[in-house]
């Protein structure tokens, strides 16, 4: 992967935190830096699992691997305000 690779996914981790964020109902207690972190990972989970399942490299918008991601995202929102303590 080359560092153009690496910047778009990064910028698409952060679209995919937003988005893995926005689909869960309810205030979640966490922060914009995890929200962002959690999508960055998600969008490299979510892109490793896409290729493992033969579907990331498609002819137009990648679907499939979106949808991996964001609900990748969201569990990792999830996880992520459940283990945060309240203040």
């Amino acid at each position: 992967m080359e560092i153009s690779g690496v910047i778009s996914a990064i910028v698409i981790g952060i679209v995919i935190g937003v988005l893995g964020r926005l689909v869960i109902p309810g205030r979640q207690r966490i922060g914009v830096l995890w929200t962002i972190v959690i999508g960055i990972v998600a969008a490299f989970i979510g892109t490793g699992i896409a290729a493992g399942l033969d579907v990331a490299d498609t002819d137009g918008v990648d679907w499939v691997e979106w949808l991996i991601q964001i609900a990748l995202a969201a569990i990792g929102v999830v996880a992520i305000s459940k283990v945060k303590p309240r203040r």
